[in-house]
């Protein structure tokens, strides 16, 4: 009779191998063990694991939203900062007025001559030169809140560069500050133009 038991426990146990519950016998009895009704339930363990595999999950997700709307704003300061010393360096080399004209409503700006046309782009041939962050996927996280170029007498959102680089509003008019805001998310940063000099900057 003990021999037969053994026999039994040999063969359940070899069964046990070949479904691979070998080291989780007591998780794979409860995970099948049935209600009065005959259902099929999960294991406190079980459930546990799903929890904290959702939890992890959710916490990852908000970091990486945060970070994709820093590396936007970022990359779009450092875009409308450069845009403006190439305006700024038009004006000198060919002597000529050249103005950087902002639309905080359309998260948008453009570059253009002295006689107020649009020039075209350096990089990107055949097209002009006007950038709109909604437009592109890359820095559609990103809002210009406001573009203030203020004088003694206006506040426009137009800056101008003259033949010697120095900055003016939108009516010619030499400039007393310069600043455009952006947001993404929850960082803002800021953009200054020195009056006199046109000396550009950038903050947080």
């Amino acid at each position: 009779m003990r021999n037969e038991r053994k026999i039994r426990t040999v063969k359940m146990f070899n069964f046990g191998q070949k479904l691979g519950f070998l080291n989780c016998r007591g998780l794979f009895a409860s995970s099948v063990k049935s209600d009065a009704g005959g259902k099929g339930g999960f294991t406190l363990i079980e459930v546990m694991v799903v929890v904290v595999i959702l939890v992890i999950a959710s916490m990852m997700v908000v970091p990486m939203a945060s970070s994709a709307s820093s590396f936007q704003i970022r990359s779009a300061t450092n875009m409308i900062a450069a845009d403006m010393e190439y305006a700024k360096s038009m004006a000198i080399a060919t002597g000529q007025m050249y103005s950087v004209v902002f639309d905080a409503g359309s998260d948008s700006y453009q570059i253009n001559d002295q006689n107020n046309v649009v020039i075209a782009h350096p990089v990107n041939k055949g097209t002009s030169y006007i950038v709109n962050f909604r437009n592109d996927s890359r820095l559609n996280q990103v809002d210009i809140v406001s573009a203030n170029f203020v004088s003694t007498s206006a506040t426009t959102s137009v800056i101008k560069f003259d033949y010697l680089g120095s900055p003016y509003d939108g009516g010619g008019n030499p400039l007393n500050s310069g600043t455009i805001s952006l947001k993404a998310g929850m960082t803002t940063m800021t953009i200054t133009v020195q009056p006199v000099t046109g000396f550009i900057s950038v903050s947080n």
